[in-house]
């Protein structure tokens, strides 16, 4: 028995030392081509206390990014229950479509920036059944309003669905099922449909079942509350590519990162953030870093998820090296 258990052992170390090394030793294959792209979101440049018509606009013709992924979310567009307001979100999309620009529209419950779940107070008391239904009528509602739009290219069903992060009821499988069959049951033009995961906590094998194409996160350094610390993740740029692969491999799906990080996560929301506190986990030497390691997974798309706070840091701090450092990027 001893023998045995002392086999088992280092056929156990060997396997692990191997999957170790899989994970974390090679260069991936860099990308001929990265399409780089910024995360928007109306709700959150008001939060910084920011004009968001002059933020988006000034994304469009000062750094002339041209890939955008938008963030829709419920309490905005249904902010009574049955009646629905679309001018804001109609504004983002005709004025991308004038310049060309195309766009990734997150939709659904869960779309992103805390708490993730943005629920109109009239649907916070209702049941599962009842939301779920909301949910799928809110869907319908903006497939069919943009349906016809030159700019949306793909459509982000729910954000890191399987992912416990946010103020948010739990997930079903099933449900989300629902969702993308909706979408692409009213979809005149087919676009794919995206599902997210972390790009830390996942191998993504769910959302590659469900989705088109996998959207996953790319995190550097954030803060711990579980452990009460900032973490620097330890992860190389193979780590990610590996994934990819992986994916690739088993579901021929593709992989793109919706959320390169490109903005502080500290203790607080930004709002409430000393800058001394933001500077701890993002600063220009930080944004850099971000950008070449991404450079090095070989994915070939991103979204960098920050914009709204390099605008803030440029027009309230008098601070617009990240703005400037950026704007390589899209010009």
């Amino acid at each position: 028995m001893r023998r045995i258990l002392k086999m088992l052992l280092i056929i156990i170390l060997i396997l692990f030392l191997l999957l170790v090394g899989y994970f974390f030793i090679g260069a991936p294959i860099p990308a001929e081509k990265i399409t780089w792209g910024v995360n928007f979101s109306q709700k959150h440049t008001e939060g910084l206390g920011l004009n968001w018509q002059e933020t988006y606009l000034d994304l469009l013709n000062d750094l002339k990014v041209k890939n955008f992924k938008i963030i829709t979310q419920w309490d905005l567009i249904e902010p009574k229950q049955g009646q629905y307001y679309f001018d804001d979100l109609d504004w983002q999309i005709a004025r991308a479509e004038n310049k060309e620009a195309e766009i990734l529209l997150v939709i659904g419950l869960k779309t992103g920036r805390w708490p993730e779940c943005h629920i109109p107070d009239w649907a916070k008391n209702l049941t599962k059944e009842e939301r779920e239904e909301r949910i799928l009528k809110l869907l319908a509602k903006i497939v069919s309003n943009y349906g016809g739009s030159t700019a949306i290219v793909a459509w982000q069903v729910e954000n890191e669905p399987f992912f416990p992060f946010g103020e948010c009821p739990e997930f079903a499988r099933e449900f989300l099922q629902k969702e993308i069959n909706l979408v692409k049951s009213l979809d005149p033009q087919k676009r794919p449909i995206v599902i997210s995961d972390s790009g830390e906590g996942s191998f993504w094998f769910t959302v590659a079942e469900l989705g088109d194409v996998v959207g996953i996160t790319m995190y550097k350094k954030v803060w711990f509350s579980q452990i009460n610390a900032y973490v620097h993740y330890p992860f190389p740029p193979v780590f990610y590519w590996r994934k990819a692969q992986i994916i690739k491999t088993l579901f021929n799906k593709n992989v793109i990162c919706i959320e390169l990080q490109a903005e502080p996560w500290g203790k607080e929301l930004l709002y409430t953030s000393p800058l001394e506190e933001q500077e701890k986990t993002m600063n220009l030497k930080q944004f850099k870093q971000n950008i070449a390691f991404a450079k090095k997974t070989g994915l070939d798309t991103f979204y960098l998820w920050g914009c709204e706070w390099w605008y803030w840091l440029k027009t309230k701090q008098n601070n617009p090296e990240i703005w400037q450092e950026a704007s390589k990027l899209f010009n």
